[in-house]
């Protein structure tokens, strides 16, 4: 049976995981690849347990640095790994770090890499994830695109072969796992009744690292009439005490903050939020 490495970190990467490997274990031996990008329980390692992932093969444990700490931090790890196992082939997911530090690694070593995600854009180099993803489709085997423009998107950069339009994985998983949040999780343990509350997340660097931004964030959230749940990130948490911010929540009447939230939890918060 032939190899296939999958490499993940990030959140939005276990989901992914859940539906693919269901099926791709029936027809290869995929090892799985954890480079430990997102390491906080809430962040990372509840997936494992909710949505019934293979645990990992590897668990390299990289945790936070620099965008080029990080990255090749994983570059080394990975190799080393492929080396070891000698896949037929590398998938990787989306747009993070562990994505292009996946591909860089295969790519070096001549193994084909399976990009599940490929061609999407935001035409914003700022972001670290528009290079990552650009970065990764240049060197893929395979592009496996989730939409029609993403496929679009691909082409007027000249990539055209071996490009597959196969949906998007991540409502592939929120098809799945409705009715599973819906048996685990209620809003009674939120406090919360349908329709009752605004969900709100901030999480990005562009909001995060911009303190007039994320001041004008929360300003504008007190000012709204209805209640906001607001499940704080670890580093929005860091950067409002960092900048003496915490008041705009401490002292808010209308912003309940709560702890991170999984998967599941939030596909609850999601389908019975007002907006």
């Amino acid at each position: 049976m032939k190899k296939i490495i999958t490499i993940v970190g990030a959140r939005p990467q276990f989901i992914k995981v859940a539906p693919v490997s269901r099926v791709l274990r029936e027809h290869f031996h995929e090892v799985l690849i954890n480079t430990g990008q997102h390491y906080d329980h809430k962040m990372a390692g509840v997936f494992f347990e909710e949505l019934n992932i293979p645990r990992p093969d590897y668990d390299l444990g990289i945790g936070s640095a620099s965008h080029g700490e990080q990255t090749g931090e994983m570059l080394k790890k990975i190799e080393k790994v492929l080396l070891d196992e000698k896949p037929q082939g590398v998938l990787v997911y989306g747009d993070t770090n562990s994505t292009l530090a996946g591909a860089l690694a295969a790519s070096k070593l001549h193994i084909p890499i399976f990009h599940v995600e490929a061609g999407l854009r935001s035409y914003n180099k700022q972001m670290p994830e528009e290079i990552n993803r650009v970065l990764t489709d240049h060197v893929s085997s395979l592009l496996f695109a989730p939409t029609i423009t993403a496929v679009n998107n691909l082409k007027t950069e000249g990539i055209t072969d071996n490009v597959i339009n196969a949906g998007d994985v991540m409502f592939d998983a929120v098809l799945y796992n409705n009715d599973l949040a819906d048996e685990k999780y209620d809003l009674v343990n939120f406090g919360l009744e349908k329709d009752s509350y605004l969900l709100a997340t901030i999480h990005r660097a562009e909001n995060t690292d911009n303190v007039e931004r994320l001041r004008g964030i929360f300003e504008s959230l007190n000012e709204l009439e209805d209640k906001v749940v607001l499940p704080l990130h670890p580093r929005t948490e860091k950067v409002l005490k960092e900048q003496n911010l915490s008041h705009l929540i401490d002292d808010s009447s209308n912003i309940n903050v709560i702890e991170p939230v999984s998967y599941l939890e939030m596909l609850l918060l999601e389908k019975n939020a007002k907006l």
